[in-house]
């Protein structure tokens, strides 16, 4: 076999993990767009030099690198990665040095396919002896995506807490832009404003971030939420509203889903989609849940050892647990006193509503705990319908699609499988109006009173 085409399996441990991002340019693939561009202005408030890459022009480059047979994700941001140095070559000529960049893309434990993206992509990377120096930097679920090894020990845990706080400033922002995009005075106004709140986020992450000043990022986010307020119409009455549940990249990537919130809104829906800190929360819970079960498994077997490693998982789990939701609840709280934005699920009512409706279990794990209890979630709060947002051939959606639609029919509440991959379905209009059509039906027969 020619040398050039030999894969270098040694390359999938040395140049994926963890790296230290100083004096490295920090490239951050688009999913979220307001949450990768906040994340990227926290880091970069700690010094470090992150850039969002723009996101799906080099689509046609990742689908030539892969076979078909991985899920829609992953040839969206190995597409974006090679778009992007492509670009950089070109820029900067023979100054280009690939070894000046990380790459970010976390992973998670399987069965999900997600775990294997960045091994995948480092082969791909490597095939380009130019490119080989690029570091794919890597986080994973397995240890609650901690930050340590990517910046100075002593300020890790400061990265981690202000990395989460833009996430979740980034979750109420879309929030805010779903609750008053339906209702707006002039068609526009709603995505105008939340381009440069967007902005002015990102700005104030940068500059007290690393300071953990909480309480003056807050401030400027009531100063927005109070000036969103008034894009409301109050002459648009209340429209059916429609959750969404499914897999985080494709729910979450505008044009992954081809921005079916916005389709979904043309035919006269409000929309809320699951959000991002409720993953990061959950890999916290599920990493506790671990912990105390292994920790009362090695109780029985009186094995000092495992009792004292999980009871310290136990404890640093729980603690960031806690954390998240304190600032979760600080952040709502806040928000909430000035307008109605829906909260997040708590991941414990989610474990028990799975537990009592004996529907799945969170010992099984995935995306599917989430979106099942959700789903379940959604139609005790009076929800119209709700839509499960996942890439072609993905197995816990696909799973919550086997619980999901006989449960819904049981409940006689509207739902609406929205698998997508590359290719654009002639039908997917007329199954999204026929879903709204189901919606508000729903809506006429259990009319909210006031807006959620």
């Amino acid at each position: 076999m020619e040398s050039g085409k030999i894969i270098d399996f040694q390359s999938l441990t040395e140049n994926v993990g963890r790296f230290d991002l100083r004096n490295k340019v920090f490239l951050i693939p688009q999913m979220h767009r307001i949450g990768v561009h906040l994340l990227a202005a926290t880091f970069r408030g700690f010094g470090i030099n992150a850039r969002v890459m723009d996101t799906c022009k080099g689509l046609d480059l990742g689908k030539e690198y892969t076979s078909g047979k991985e899920c829609y994700p992953c040839q969206i941001t190995t597409g974006d990665i090679l778009y992007f140095l492509e670009r950089e070559r070109e820029r900067l000529g023979e100054g280009f040095n690939s070894e000046n960049y990380v790459f970010f893309m976390p992973e998670s434990g399987g069965p999900c396919r997600f775990g294997m993206y960045n091994k995948y992509q480092r082969i791909i990377l490597d095939s380009f002896p130019d490119l080989r120096g690029v570091k794919i930097g890597s986080l994973t679920s397995r240890d609650g995506y901690s930050l340590k090894g990517i910046i100075e020990k002593g300020r890790a845990r400061d990265l981690r807490k202000a990395g989460y706080f833009s996430i979740l400033l980034s979750d109420i922002l879309d929030r805010l832009l779903w609750k008053i995009r339906p209702y707006e005075k002039r068609l526009g106004m709603a995505d105008e404003f939340i381009e440069r709140a967007m902005h002015i986020m990102e700005d104030t992450l940068e500059k007290y971030g690393a300071k953990k000043d909480f309480d003056k990022i807050l401030d400027k986010l009531e100063e927005i939420i109070s000036e969103g307020k008034k894009i409301i119409d109050p002459e648009v009455p209340p429209k059916p509203l429609i959750g969404i549940v499914g897999e985080i990249y494709v729910r979450t990537h505008v044009q992954a889903n081809q921005d079916l919130i916005r389709l979904l809104e043309k035919y006269g829906a409000e929309v809320i989609n699951a959000s991002v800190a409720e993953w990061i929360n959950y890999t916290a819970y599920d990493r506790f849940r671990e912990a105390k079960a292994g920790f009362r498994f090695s109780l029985k077997q009186l094995h000092p050892g495992p009792m004292k490693y999980y009871l310290k998982r136990i404890v640093g789990f729980g603690g960031d647990l806690f954390y998240q939701e304190f600032r979760q609840n600080q952040a709502y709280k806040r928000v909430r006193s000035l307008i109605g934005l829906a909260k997040d699920h708590k991941l414990a009512c989610l474990d028990n509503i799975l537990k009592e409706k004996d529907l799945f279990c969170f010992d099984v794990g995935t995306e599917a705990c989430l979106s099942i209890a959700g789903i379940v979630e959604y139609a005790r709060k009076g929800y119209n319908g709700v839509v499960n947002v996942y890439p072609f051939t993905c197995m816990p959606s696909t799973i919550t699609t086997a619980i999901a639609k006989p449960l819904m029919n049981k409940l006689r509440i509207p739902y609406l499988d929205a698998p997508y991959d590359s290719s654009f379905q002639p039908g997917r209009e007329a199954a999204v109006r026929t879903f709204m059509y189901q919606a508000y039906q729903h809506f006429e027969r259990n009319r909210r009173k006031k807006r959620v």
